[in-house]
């Protein structure tokens, strides 16, 4: 399991905007700063992003490697998926795959695909099978 991810971004605001809109709908939101200055040396500034008491993503400045990055974000539920979707297209995503099932990979798997502003691949998913 990871415990956490950083994603280069050309401007923190602009996605920390983004991603504070995108992953509102799935409970996950900008929830911590990290000054690097308290790190070792070169450590990035970050933009910390989490859920239930975890922090585990992190947005830095730097030159993104757009579609070199997949990241999926897990929804409770199609609901979710969709909206997650909705509010990631209207805070300025493209479209890479509207909600549906990803019949490729199994009946029970929905999902939503975008391009963040950078062009870093996102996914919003529910799995069925691993929830309780």
């Amino acid at each position: 399991m990871l415990d956490h991810i950083f994603l280069s971004v050309r401007d923190v605001d602009r996605a920390v905007a983004f991603y504070t809109a995108a992953l509102a709908p799935l409970g996950i939101a900008h929830s911590h700063d990290y000054d690097g200055r308290d790190g070792p040396p070169g450590h990035p500034d970050l933009k910390g992003f989490g859920a239930k008491g975890r922090v585990f993503f992190w947005l830095r400045q730097g030159e993104p490697q757009g579609r070199a990055v997949h990241v999926g974000f897990i929804a409770n539920g199609p609901a979710e998926v969709d909206a997650a979707y909705a509010a990631a297209m209207a805070a300025g995503a493209t479209d890479n795959g509207a909600p549906g099932a990803r019949l490729y990979y199994d009946p029970r798997y929905y999902a939503a695909n975008v391009f963040d502003p950078d062009g870093t691949s996102l996914e919003f998913v529910y799995k069925s099978w691993q929830h309780a």
